[in-house]
């Protein structure tokens, strides 16, 4: 089965975080589960400098992966940011939702704060399937207020969780 993916987009402060949160605990009350992909186009640290996981890979471990009681992380060496070179990681989820990527071809909801911008980064988009906004403005997807989450994860669902799959 195909695990579908959604994209959570828009400009940098505007409240991505946040909306995926909100979706996240939503979707999870409603019984899905929910993987998520993040695009840190500035690189990030896991580990903290000294702890023996950081330590193993600044020695050259290609894959580190450290296991406790109910937790996996893994960090392992790559060259592809694409979403789709890290979806086998997920196959055991009913949705992935990643943070950020508006380059790549997946279904997008766009976040647009009026004190960010007045028009939409995924405008001209075709994979754009709605846009959550505290704006005026009307668009030719699905808009949604900041906080109408239940009616965003009811989109996802009718869209991307039924019995046949989508995406």
């Amino acid at each position: 089965m195909k695990v579908p993916i959604i994209s959570i987009v828009g400009k940098s402060n505007s409240g991505k975080t946040a909306l995926v949160e909100k979706l996240i605990k939503e979707l999870k009350k409603r019984g899905h589960r929910i993987g998520i992909i993040k695009h840190a186009h500035h690189g990030f640290d896991l580990d903290k400098k000294g702890k023996d996981s950081w330590r193993h890979k600044e020695a050259g471990a290609d894959t580190v992966v450290v296991v406790s009681p109910g937790m996996l992380t893994m960090v392992k060496d790559h060259e592809d940011e694409s979403i789709d070179a890290h979806k086998k990681y997920f196959m055991d989820m009913d949705l992935v939702i990643t943070e950020g990527f508006k380059k790549e071809s997946k279904p997008k909801i766009e976040i647009l704060r009026a004190a960010r911008d007045s028009k939409p980064l995924c405008g001209d988009d075709d994979s754009l399937i709605a846009l959550v906004t505290d704006t005026d403005a009307t668009f030719d997807v699905p808009t949604f207020g900041l906080e109408d989450i239940e009616a965003i994860a009811s989109l996802i669902e009718e869209r991307y969780l039924s019995t046949e799959i989508k995406n």
